[in-house]
């Protein structure tokens, strides 16, 4: 009986969640609407959509397994690496890129490179959301799974057309409504459950005393492998995910460049202190039921909310859940959508309306979301497969994007030594590193494949402007670069 009730809660908050896309898909005229929303959301709103670019999956359930297992060391990358891209999208990017009306990042590279900068950006840009995307559907279907029992690959499919339905019709106008109001039921949802945790294990006292040893450690040892890795977990997200589409979109969506800035800030805030409450939760049940530790952690704290709490708790926590799932993924969904339809379908042609423009992002959404379902049956693991999106696109298109911004020698031939050699190094190293080097192992078997990449990708930046300079204007700090 009380699950048919919380089935019925989550089938009325889906349907909610439609109608949200089908009234915002009435404000969608234009392209820019779509894309970013018409560049008008104020400060609140601009920091919610930032705020819920990736607290979803892998913070609320994939994080939060990964802390109970092994401590502060084992969630460097999310929140802490997270809230700081968020910092430093404000600091890097926000203010040069404000300006220049773009709609997707590879915008970018055309206007400061070429169009052969601009195709290949894209190429990389894309793929790079498809883990991320998958991630996200996973955890939906799990949620489904713990609920009603309803295997995994049906929740996948269902939960696929959902978000497909309502980015489709909705784009960037119904991701950030609905952003908005779920950033709210995020907050309410888990402030709740985390509440009641801390009274259940007697306050934070008991807690204190019940942490393994090294359990708070935030510090690796200084030397070693463990210092490599910490510092490539901060990497991970906190550089690689500053030159993605989703973040970019709603860096540009803000009413104003000073919005913007400061939207980034206040997300980075926001971030960092709510991603924590998962945690806690999850640190609680670790002392209350040991056993769900023992099973699949990612189900952790929703097989503990269903088993242990009543109605009104599984409510408030399946739907903050829920929205802060819903909003990532489809805000990613958009994304490479966004960069296809802009970068790699619209060159194709010699004119193209508006018009037929917004129907080419919205045939490349159905696009994104079959290919990201497919990955979604075949895989599991949420923090794996954010992990990966996040390290593609540092040793890809970090580099040339703020040495476009920051260098005036960088050149288009830069750019694309840097994109090619990044991959091509980074998925060697992936082939030919043993994933788990012995104690005693070289130290250079123990530097992350992502790091290999993201050296070769510098390297690559340098060598190819150097070798082969720009002879034209830079558009973007108007100064001859020869």
């Amino acid at each position: 009986m009380q699950n048919g009730l919380l089935l019925t809660f989550i089938g009325v908050y889906l349907l909610g969640t439609l109608a949200v896309g089908w009234w915002a898909s009435r404000r969608v005229k234009t392209t820019a609407d779509f894309v970013v929303a018409g560049k008008r959301l104020p400060l609140f709103m601009a920091s919610c959509a930032l705020f819920a670019t990736w607290f979803g999956s892998e913070t609320i359930m994939g994080a939060s397994a990964e802390f109970a297992q092994h401590g502060l060391l084992g969630i460097i990358e999310d929140p802490f690496g997270a809230s700081l891209c968020l910092l430093l999208a404000g600091l890097l990017v926000a203010r040069p890129l404000y300006s220049l009306n773009l709609l997707t990042f590879s915008d970018f590279f055309r206007l400061r490179f070429n169009k052969a900068a601009e195709i290949t950006s894209a190429v990389f840009m894309v793929p790079s959301y498809f883990s991320w995307i998958a991630a996200q559907l996973v955890a939906l279907s799990i949620i489904l799974q713990s609920i009603s029992g309803l295997d995994r690959s049906l929740g996948v499919l269902i939960c696929t057309t959902m978000v497909l339905v309502y980015t489709y019709i909705g784009g960037m106008w119904s991701v950030t409504i609905t952003d908005f109001v779920q950033t709210i039921a995020i907050i309410i949802g888990l402030v709740a459950l985390a509440v009641d945790m801390v009274w259940q294990v007697g306050g934070f006292e008991p807690m204190a005393a019940a942490a393994p040893e090294g359990f708070f450690q935030f510090f690796p040892d200084a030397k070693g492998p463990d210092m490599i890795g910490w510092v490539a977990a901060w990497m991970t997200i906190g550089l690689g995910s500053i030159p993605q589409q989703d973040v970019f979109q709603r860096v540009m969506a803000a009413e104003s460049e000073r919005t913007s800035v400061r939207a980034c800030y206040t997300s980075s805030l926001m971030y960092l202190s709510i991603a924590f409450l998962p945690l806690l939760i999850c640190y609680c049940g670790r002392m209350l039921y040991p056993e769900l530790l023992e099973k699949d952690p990612q189900m952790m704290i929703p097989a503990m909310v269903m088993q242990h709490s009543g109605l009104g708790m599984q409510i408030l926590f399946f739907g903050a859940l829920l929205s802060a799932i819903l909003s990532t993924c489809s805000g990613a969904m958009l994304a490479p959508a966004t960069v296809m339809g802009e970068n790699l379908v619209k060159p194709l042609f010699k004119s193209v309306s508006d018009e037929q423009l917004l129907r080419i992002m919205r045939l490349s959404v159905v696009f994104v979301a079959v290919i990201t379902g497919g990955m979604a049956l075949m895989r599991n693991n949420i923090y794996e497969l954010v992990g990966e999106s996040s390290a593609l696109s540092l040793v890809s298109l970090f580099t040339p994007l703020i040495a476009g911004l920051y260098w005036r020698r960088a050149s288009a031939m830069g750019a694309i030594v840097s994109m090619i050699a990044g991959m091509l190094i980074w998925l060697a190293a992936l082939f030919l590193l043993p994933e788990e080097p012995a104690g005693d192992a070289s130290i250079w078997l123990h530097i992350p494949p992502m790091l290999y990449g993201f050296a070769a990708g510098i390297l690559g930046m340098i060598a190819g402007s150097l070798l082969y300079p720009e002879r034209q204007v830079d558009p973007i700090h108007s100064s001859p670069l020869s």
